[in-house]
């Protein structure tokens, strides 16, 4: 049955009048889904296909796109009903084909309100094909390895039962119990205890032993070639999104009679990303390659752009040759259509079915032909009319009029707009210059004392809410670009000034509603209020104010989540003009460090400085982090210059600064002077963290361990989740020389930490310790150091590329290669400049109790060179020993 449309039915007091909720038939587009269901299904089950043919171009997406407003997520939520077997289809489509079987939709809201985020994508296709009613068992083992080591302690019912999206899904089944039973077979077959339990240690060794070694009692899921591969892969979202694959043979493995078709409904796709940052965007190409046997149906405002070459490097597969669908031109289904308009039959039809009296359309037909003349088809149009329409009429009690409706959209959001009261006005116009708003950062934004215009103005059709939102309200953007020019055309309206001042006032608003420092939790609105206040602070030619303190505190959580700021108004490109643009650069810049080569941050940074427009409290904050660039650079004096320029002054960088110097001189070696100046230090988790750094050169592992493990629980203790996952990523590294088991244990704790913060210096180093701990005990190290190596000279990290070649090192003088430990040791030596890390080629002629050459700056050791290199050389003959018992001869 149809809906009733509640907003326009409590517009009226005519019980006798009805309001339903309409969709316009949309017959092109379910075609099109019913041709491409078709020949998708026919693909799949042609002799030829396989899920495991990573190199066939890939024919399973079907893309919907057009403008705002247009009906692409109506479009996407009827599909979802039309194509389940729950509630009544949509009426005037036809059935689905029967020789499509059946059918498992998923609708899946990608827009950044949703809260969704790549987990819960990963969970809502596992969830939609429960319904089977049977474990994927080479899946399921993935996930629950993923999920205990991304989430100890948190189980995977309780998790789907807090998450709102998640828990339409499972409260129908449970995944739990399907994921339990995969886990309890595998247990049995492998004559394990109990369940397998956690996929750590010794029984992932089992596992995956069993897996490759392909024995008989695990032979179903050992055709599974890359499961093993996976379960030893680290455990992050990339590693994640390679389980659609596992999904992908779970389904493809399935009996004839129970075979099924998941098809996967991604809406709004414009927010996945934007076309420089596309790393969400990555991880769902992924999903999509390697679930070629489901049907992907995605709805956004632009056309995916998977087809062009140039985007080769940010996506994993690009090119016409790689989706041929794709590409322009191109009229096989599925392929990609532009939503047109609605054609003038589907705007008829709404307007008669949108509001009725005794079964007939209440509005009158003229006044109907001009509302569609007038719409050019945008169902966002028919709506607000609808809106207009019940207004007059409920005002006048006749019918309105047709000159009343002859206005183009712009010219409707105008008439709407007069229609509201005079401070209801004042009210959409501050808020037209939020991104999004609660009720009281409205009401202050507008200068009034009172709420009642505000709460009146977000019951209005063209405000969207999400309660999960930071500030839940948000204007429908096409009706946000427009109000500025209705405003133009209002008896009240306002002047250059009063939309200076409303910014002023939205700007103040926003500084009101910062976080405070010491409250935990609250970093998505601390970065809400600085993007939005650098916006505004931009286009408006606003002070900076509190702008400054909410940059330094983004930079000093080292969470580095991407922070983009709109275009401006007025299109402008190219080097800031203002203070407002540069520390909106600055702050864009710094969180590129993580993104890009470091080389490109410096740069940008520098030219940002040499503007002079940043205000002089703020010029630290760009002079610190070119200061780190120059650092991982190996830019040692130019660094050293920078650092205690910020350390003399009174920023909040200036701690940072000195211990930025501290760092410096760890790299020359000058271990004595490292130790005292750390003392001078305060003692938070950095200073912790400082003295971890200092004890693992000097051999002494469990003092670093002990330093480092302090540094990481002071950090989590002051919500400092950056802090706590950099320190706990060198804790993992230092562990991994001495302590195997510990260092599995520390790793994976650091994985868990660095999914909240992108910290590429941090995951390398996690890296790294992976291959510290399998030094001498695995074959394929040194090609793994090979592409740990390549990796951190792509970011201009040469810290991280000496440590590197220091693992190298330490994997071959466990084995006791000396001809390949000193090919390894060349090219250590290759990565010293001067003193800087000279003291790691020394390292390595301990490990081997061999002497450097007389060209090689020493280091100063804190109790001498002699006690050090015992030190070194000890852990190397105790991991030789370990490693003996662990690869027999």
């Amino acid at each position: 049955m149809p809906r009733s449309d509640l907003r326009s039915l409590f517009r009226s007091n005519q019980p006798d009048l009805a309001a339903e909720e309409v969709f316009a038939d949309r017959q092109d587009e379910w075609g099109a889904v019913v041709r491409s269901l078709v020949a998708h299904i026919a693909s799949v089950q042609a002799a030829d296909f396989s899920v495991e043919d990573f190199e066939r171009p890939r024919r399973n997406v079907l893309a919907f796109y057009g403008i705002g407003g247009i009906g692409k997520s109506t479009l996407s939520r009827n599909l979802e009903r039309h194509l389940g077997t729950q509630g009544p289809g949509v009426p005037h489509w036809t059935p689905v084909p029967a020789a499509a079987g059946r059918l498992l939709p998923v609708r899946i809201d990608l827009s950044r309100t949703s809260g969704i985020d790549f987990e819960d994508v990963m969970l809502a296709l596992r969830l939609a094909v429960a319904p089977l009613g049977r474990p994927m068992a080479a899946f399921d083992l993935a996930l629950r390895r993923y999920w205990e080591a991304n989430h100890p302690g948190d189980s995977l019912e309780e998790y789907l039962r807090r998450n709102n999206f998640l828990r339409r899904f499972a409260s129908s089944v449970s995944l739990p119990e399907q994921i339990q039973s995969a886990l309890g077979d595998l247990a049995q077959s492998l004559s394990l205890p109990g369940s397998v339990g956690n996929l750590v240690g010794q029984s992932l060794r089992v596992v995956v032993g069993a897996l490759r070694e392909h024995r008989q009692t695990v032979r179903t899921l050992a055709r599974c070639s890359r499961l093993a591969d996976i379960l030893e892969a680290d455990q992050d979202l990339d590693t994640l999104s390679y389980c659609a694959h596992l999904l992908a043979w779970d389904l493809a493995s399935l009996p004839t009679g129970q075979a099924a078709t998941p098809v996967v409904l991604l809406d709004t796709f414009e927010d996945v990303g934007d076309r420089t940052h596309r790393d969400l965007e990555r991880l769902l190409q992924r999903v999509v390659w390697l679930m070629p046997n489901a049907l992907f149906v995605v709805t956004g405002r632009n056309r995916l752009q998977w087809d062009d070459e140039k985007l080769d490097g940010q996506l994993d597969w690009t090119g016409p040759h790689a989706w041929p669908y794709l590409a322009p031109g191109s009229t096989a289904e599925p392929r990609q259509h532009r939503i047109g308009y609605l054609s003038a039959q589907d705007c008829e039809k709404y307007l008669c079915q949108r509001l009725t009296r005794e079964g007939e359309p209440v509005m009158d037909r003229r006044v109907r032909q001009q509302v569609i003349a007038r719409s050019h088809g945008l169902p966002l149009y028919l709506d607000l009319a609808v809106m207009r329409f019940l207004d007059l009429y409920q005002r006048s009690g006749r019918q309105p009029s047709v000159q009343e409706f002859n206005l183009d959209f712009p010219a409707l959001v105008a008439r709407t707009f007069r229609d509201l009261s005079a401070e209801e006005r004042h009210v959409l116009r501050a808020v037209s210059l939020l991104d999004s708003f609660s009720v009281d950062l409205a009401t202050a934004a507008a200068g009034l004392e009172l709420d009642a215009p505000a709460l009146q103005l977000v019951e209005r059709p063209f405000i969207d809410e999400d309660p999960g939102a930071p500030w839940p309200y948000h204007v429908h953007t096409l009706v946000r670009e427009a109000v500025r020019d209705a405003d133009a055309t209002t008896e009240d309206r306002w002047s250059s000034a009063d939309w200076r001042r409303a910014a002023q006032r939205a700007f103040s608003a926003l500084g009101a509603q910062l976080p405070a420092a010491d409250v935990l939790g609250q970093r998505q609105q601390m970065v809400s209020c600085l993007t939005q206040g650098l916006r505004l602070a931009r286009d408006y030619r606003l002070e900076l104010g509190w702008l400054v303190d909410a940059a330094y505190r983004y930079a000093a959580d080292f969470v580095w989540e991407a922070v983009e700021i709109p275009v401006s108004e007025n299109g402008a490109t190219g080097p800031a003009r203002t203070p407002a643009e540069a520390l909106a650069e600055t702050v864009t810049a710094i969180a590129r460090r993580q993104r890009v080569h470091r080389q490109q941050v410096a740069d940008q940074l520098s030219e940002i400085l040499a503007s002079s427009l940043l205000p002089p409290d703020a010029e630290d904050l760009a002079r610190y982090h070119l200061a780190e660039c120059q650092r991982d650079l190996g830019l040692h004096a130019e660094s050293a210059a920078g650092m205690r320029q910020v350390a003399a002054g009174s920023s909040p960088l200036a701690p940072s600064a000195a211990r930025g110097l501290v760092h410096l001189a760890r790299r020359l070696g000058d271990f004595p002077a490292v130790q005292a100046a750390t003392e001078t230090l305060g003692r938070d988790s950095r200073y912790h963290r400082a003295l971890g750094d200092l004890w693992w050169t000097q051999g002494n592992i469990a003092l670093a361990c002990a330093a480092y493990a302090s540094a990481r629980t002071e950090a989590e203790q002051q919500g400092a989740l950056g802090e706590a996952a950099l320190s706990q990523a060198c804790l993992a590294f230092a562990a991994a020389f001495q302590d195997r088991a510990r260092a599995e244990e520390q790793i994976a704790r650091a994985e868990q930490l660095l999914r909240n913060a992108h910290i590429r210096w941090a995951r390398l180093q996690t890296r790294i310790a992976i291959l510290l701990r399998d030094a001498g005990t695995a074959d394929d190290v040194p090609a793994r150091i090979a592409q740990a190596v390549c990796e951190a000279d792509d970011s201009g990290l040469t810290s991280s590329a000496a440590y590197a070649h220091l693992a190298l090192c330490f994997h071959h003088a466990v084995r006791g290669s000396a001809d390949e430990l000193a090919t390894a040791r060349a090219a250590l030596r290759e990565r010293v400049h001067g003193a800087e890390f000279a003291y790691l080629v020394e390292i390595s002629h301990f490990m081997d109790h061999t002497e450097p050459d007389l060209g090689l700056p020493r280091a100063a050791w804190v109790d001498g060179t002699d006690a050090t290199a015992e030190r070194w050389h000890a852990i190397v003959a105790n991991r030789r020993a370990e490693s003996s018992v662990l690869r027999p001869e």
